[in-house]
């Protein structure tokens, strides 16, 4: 455009001759003014007028191309060499080990059956849930048997508190005073009193050992096992 206006501009303003009235006349002016037009010559257009293709529709590698002519679909997507599905194991009842030659199944110790042991739950009484005991525990109540400090207490000791109404017993090197919760034990007294004046870490480990003992009977310790005083 630049360019024109500057052509434009250049050009000698010259008077040209009147046309005749007479239309028939061959006779043309002369001395008109001359104009040229010069092209742009911008290298952003011309890659421009080079991208004036219209696109392939479909794309060449597009899945509607593909579709349309199955031939060209490279051989590495054929049936004949994709992965086989895999098998479907056969139904295994229960209790049975699973065959080794499959990694999908469940480990064998998941597919035994659980052993059949007796509850050794008991009726407990009204008003000796384990709710009730945590009530009893921040109530304030004497539940150390008197203890006013905490003791080193020997074995020897420990075995003198066996009795219904005055029962300790030891769990992980801690002395408890065993006999308020003897209603609440949820296996029942008989139970309790199997390690009542002794060490009852391990009967306690194998019976139900995920319970916090320690938080349990904070209230009801009375002191801490330790050896007997050598002579």
């Amino acid at each position: 455009m630049a360019s024109y206006l500057r052509s434009w501009l250049a050009a000698p303003l010259t008077t040209a001759t009147p046309v005749p009235e007479d239309p028939d006349s061959p006779t043309t002016p002369t001395n008109a003014p001359s104009f040229s037009l010069t092209e742009p010559n911008d290298g952003d257009n011309a890659s421009e007028e080079d991208n004036d293709e219209v696109p392939a529709f479909p794309a060449v590698n597009s899945a509607q191309r593909i579709a349309s002519n199955p031939s060209s679909v490279s051989s590495m997507l054929t049936t004949s060499s994709l992965m086989p599905p895999p098998a479907i194991p056969p139904p295994r009842r229960p209790g049975a080990p699973a065959p080794s030659s499959s990694s999908l199944m469940l480990p064998p110790s998941t597919t035994k059956a659980p052993p059949s042991a007796k509850s050794r739950k008991v009726a407990l009484a009204p008003g000796h849930s384990p709710l009730d005991w945590a009530a009893l525990k921040t109530s304030g109540a004497d539940l150390r048997g008197g203890a006013s400090t905490l003791a080193r207490i020997t074995p020897s000791v420990l075995k003198t508190h066996n009795k219904r109404d005055d029962a300790w017993s030891a769990f992980n090197g801690k002395v408890y005073n065993i006999t308020p919760y003897l209603p609440f034990h949820p296996g029942g007294e008989r139970e309790l009193m199997r390690v009542a004046g002794r060490d009852g870490t391990s009967l306690f480990a194998r019976t139900h050992g995920w319970v916090n003992v320690d938080f349990m009977m904070d209230a009801c310790l009375v002191g801490f096992l330790v050896p007997e005083p050598s002579s």
